[in-house]
């Protein structure tokens, strides 16, 4: 029977309806115990909780384990479409333990990023998963020394620090293929920005497999963006027509350069993929919906979350495994749709 809504239901109150002792029940409430109670017992423990209601005490435990049951992450901005599948996965995978994420965005600000960082660790989260971190991150190192760190997307050179990513190489090994099978040889790339791992890897893999398929790039049809965002990849793409080359694919780092791709060529008169077949990378949600549908790279992003949680998790079970890092590739797949077509023979691009 349950407690009136004004009562806390409490260990004692479950050790006397189910006739053990309070440490038992301690024990067999806890997801992580020392010293286990049989399953069956511990069934019936979980199911006398339930019946009367009972809810843990979050500050109990925290005083009690020096534990806060609460993960922090951070994302380096939330109108990406694809951080929410990042973040279902995420909590799924702490749910399952009895965890919580608190969520946070930086807007790609250095300093804004460093208050979060430090909002978070006054709070006590048990450990972090970052979606910010640059290439060298003097931040994110410290960190790593206090409580486990795990980066998702992006990775650290020469940090010994988890991580989950996706196969940036083999995404554009498949994309430059498939522009080559069309008969594209003049292909420009706008390249994500270059202190952020995504934006290095996929860039080197791109100039390494223009190499590989005889695909005409010497180095001067890239436009650097600045964020992975449409505003950047409209003005990359002015900024290749301006340097009159002609081109007829464009590869981008990501979708939403490419969205801005594609809208700055419709305002110059080029038609995607008539004059210019454009490539993304992530698949995110509605690239299938756009106009024209998004020839692009699909990413595990729900998978890439849950992946993450699974490795911080593990690293606070056991501390001594937490202290090494653990890197984690997903493999990626090629999606085909109209935004790409054969090679049409024109004169220029501009």
């Amino acid at each position: 029977m349950r407690k009136k809504t004004d009562q806390r239901v409490t260990l004692k109150d479950i050790a006397k309806a189910a006739n053990v002792n309070v440490s038992t029940v301690s024990r067999a409430l806890d997801p992580n115990p020392k010293h286990k109670v049989s399953s069956e017992l511990a069934e019936r423990i979980r199911k006398t909780s339930s019946r009367l209601g009972y809810r843990p005490n979050a500050a109990a435990y925290s005083l009690k384990t020096n534990r806060t049951r609460a993960i922090g992450v951070i994302i380096p901005d939330i109108t990406d479409p694809i951080f929410p599948p990042i973040i279902r996965g995420i909590e799924d995978g702490l749910n399952r333990h009895h965890y919580i994420s608190i969520v946070a965005n930086t807007d790609n600000d250095v300093e804004r990023e460093a208050d979060v960082l430090e909002s978070l660790s006054a709070r006590g989260v048990d450990g972090l998963i970052l979606a910010t971190t640059k290439r060298r991150d003097s931040i994110a190192s410290q960190l790593a020394g206090d409580r486990p760190v795990v980066t998702i997307i992006r990775a650290m050179d020469h940090i010994p620090c988890s991580s989950v990513t996706h196969d940036e190489d083999e995404g554009f090994r498949r994309i430059l293929g498939h522009l080559a099978s069309l008969g594209h040889r003049d292909v420009a790339t706008i390249a994500g920005p270059q202190d952020v791992s995504t934006g290095f890897m996929r860039y080197s893999s791109f100039v390494r497999y223009c190499k590989t398929f005889e695909i005409n790039e010497d180095g001067t049809q890239v436009a650097f963006a600045r964020t992975f965002s449409e505003d950047e990849g409209e003005r990359c793409t002015e900024e290749l027509l301006m340097k009159g080359r002609r081109f007829t694919a464009l590869v981008c780092a990501n979708d939403q350069l490419a969205i801005g791709a594609i809208a700055a060529l419709q305002r110059r008169g080029l038609i995607c993929p008539r004059d210019v077949s454009v490539t993304g990378f992530n698949d995110m949600p509605l690239a299938g919906r756009l106009q024209p549908p998004l020839t692009t790279i699909r990413a595990q992003h729900h998978k890439l979350g849950l992946e993450a949680a699974q490795l911080i998790l593990a690293a606070l079970q056991d501390p001594e495994t937490g202290q090494q890092s653990h890197h984690i590739v997903l493999p990626v797949e090629l999606v085909v749709r109209d935004s790409t077509a054969a090679a049409r023979r024109v004169e220029s691009a501009s």
